[in-house]
């Protein structure tokens, strides 16, 4: 790698750092004597296991490019708070995360139980474990929330950066609350509404996960106008890509890679551009088969390969792929016009090629 290029593994290393040094330190506003909790496991602990897990930390990755693209430098204070801006993106995502596999009943993600399955292990002498590990999964992602204000609210920002900062984090959080609103309203069986499917795409993915880190990044580091026009340019098509790719993890997946069985999107009957497109392109046949298995909690391994054989014979996985494809390249174009610091581009440029061809 060039002199003066950056690592991606470091940027997330540093993030992981910030992380650990704020859960596993005696930080909170909360006196020590008042977390310690009877009988069980501070709850402190249990979310820093959580949040420390292996992942791939795309919104603080792309926060803190955001801080260089826009010539944030590489020492002092300001990058330190940079740092604290991207992982508190973290706890803001353990929060949707653990919240989502609550909804949703999933066992796990990223090959590891779910809160709320790890709390019913720890209660599974009680006559109603589920419940049992539902409850305190909810109240472990409300402190990951509470976390993450904490993590913001300590991160030595300027009176000026937090007026523009935490305007943009409040319009980062109401849409992905607004996404997983549409998410969760639409699944069921599935529908040909590849506008709808869309926006949920954009709020829960494009916009939360990838514009508006590299924005908040930028906007820390005193972006203009133009640069920040440049960074919705390049995140909003990525984002979409990195959404579209997900959905055909979900479905043609390998789970020993992805972390979640293949049955587990289907299940759901979310309502996804890949499965839009299929039902809008179905014959009569594929469509009842359609409707027959998808949103079926009961669906087996065998319900599952017969739609993802309609899905491949409408073409709709192969549309998904242009798609990602002519996403992709948008993005790659923006970089080029784009008034970034060359070595920010050039980190967002691998960015981009991750997102694209995630193994599917």
């Amino acid at each position: 790698m060039r002199a003066g290029a950056l690592d991606l593994a470091d940027l997330r290393e540093s993030i992981d750092t910030a992380l650990a040094a704020f859960l596993c330190s005696p930080s909170s506003r909360v006196p020590a004597q008042r977390r310690r909790v009877g009988g069980g496991r501070d709850p402190d602990r249990t979310l820093a296991s959580y949040v420390l897990a292996p992942g791939e930390r795309v919104g603080p990755l792309l926060c803190l490019l955001g801080w260089y693209a826009a010539g944030g430098g590489r020492d002092g204070k300001g990058e330190e708070a940079a740092v604290r801006l991207a992982a508190s993106l973290e706890l803001l995502h353990a929060f949707t995360l653990i919240h989502d596999d609550i909804a949703d009943e999933n066992d796990g993600r990223r090959g590891a139980p779910g809160a709320h399955r790890t709390f019913a292990v720890r209660h599974r002498e009680r006559a109603a474990p589920d419940t049992s590990g539902r409850n305190p999964a909810v109240l472990l992602g409300d402190l990951a929330l509470v976390r993450c204000d904490e993590m913001l609210h300590s991160a030595g920002f300027t009176h000026r950066q937090y007026r523009v900062l935490l305007p943009l984090v409040d319009t980062l959080r109401n849409e992905v609350v607004l996404g997983q609103y549409l998410d969760a309203r639409t699944a069921g069986p599935p529908g040909a509404d590849i506008a709808l499917a869309s926006r949920v795409v954009r709020l829960r993915t494009a916009r939360y996960a990838v514009e508006r880190p590299l924005r908040l990044g930028a906007v820390l580091a005193g972006a203009g106008a133009r640069t920040l026009e440049a960074c919705s340019a390049y995140a909003l098509p990525l984002g979409e890509a990195f959404r579209l790719r997900d959905d055909l993890r979900g479905t043609f997946g390998d789970p020993a890679v992805t972390g979640q069985p293949v049955t587990e999107d289907l299940r759901s009957g979310r309502a996804t551009v890949l499965m839009a497109l299929a039902v809008r392109r179905a014959s009569r046949s594929q469509a009842r088969l359609l409707r027959r298995f998808v949103g079926d909690p009961g669906l087996d391994a065998r319900g599952a390969a017969a739609v993802r054989r309609v899905l491949e014979e409408t073409g709709a996985r192969e549309t998904v792929e242009k798609m990602i494809t002519a996403r992709y390249e948008a993005a790659l174009a923006a970089l080029e016009r784009a008034p970034f610091v060359p070595r920010a581009a050039d980190a967002l440029r691998r960015v981009a090629a991750e997102a694209a061809a995630r193994t599917a």
